[in-house]
């Protein structure tokens, strides 16, 4: 890119947050784009945009989060995810992962690499004090100058909203979890 990199920060309850961030990584591929995603929190390889890194030379995805046990089942269609909670770590691990999610995640904005850097569920590791605002906030100024990037997750902090230059909050007016509906493979994961 040649313009100078910006900050988009994807929140809120409702549902669309990675999904509106992998729009774009999507688009940005389509211009031949280098485009890096950090997953935090997320370990699953069962996730269906793993499946477009390898299919696509320009994008690059690495998560932080525990491995998924009944992966390979959902990514065949066999079974759905569900709520059996494996693929959550213990506290202390999960924030050793973050932090070096974090370390990834300066690399990558600093190298010059990279159009475009998302942070997935950046915003709930600093809601879970896994790392600091400050620390993420710290990163992002080192961010090379065409680098855009993006922060996902619900709870983002003031200081992401004041850094940003795009602020989206995706408000949940109806969703069928409310009707007791389980995640579905290709729309949810």
């Amino acid at each position: 890119m040649e313009e100078e990199g910006l900050i988009h920060v994807y929140t809120g309850n409702g549902k669309g947050k990675t999904t509106v961030a992998l729009g774009l990584a999507l688009r940005s591929l389509g211009h031949g784009f280098n485009v890096y995603i950090i997953e935090f929190l997320k370990g699953g390889s069962h996730l269906g945009e793993l499946g477009l890194a390898s299919k696509l030379p320009n994008l690059k995805i690495r998560q932080f989060g525990k491995k998924c046990p009944y992966s390979k089942q959902m990514k065949a269609g066999k079974i759905d995810c569900g709520n059996c909670r494996d693929c959550f770590m213990t506290r202390k691990a999960e924030k050793d992962r973050a932090k070096e999610g974090l370390e990834e995640a300066g690399k990558a904005l600093s190298c010059g690499k990279y159009d475009l850097v998302i942070l997935d569920e950046i915003n709930n590791v600093v809601k879970k004090n896994f790392v600091t605002a400050k620390q993420v906030l710290d990163v992002l100024s080192e961010k090379s100058r065409g680098t855009e990037v993006v922060l996902t997750g619900r709870n983002a902090p003031k200081e992401f909203i004041d850094a940003a230059d795009y602020v989206t909050e995706m408000l949940e007016v109806k969703h069928p979890f409310q009707k007791g509906a389980r995640v579905r493979r290709g729309i949810d994961y």
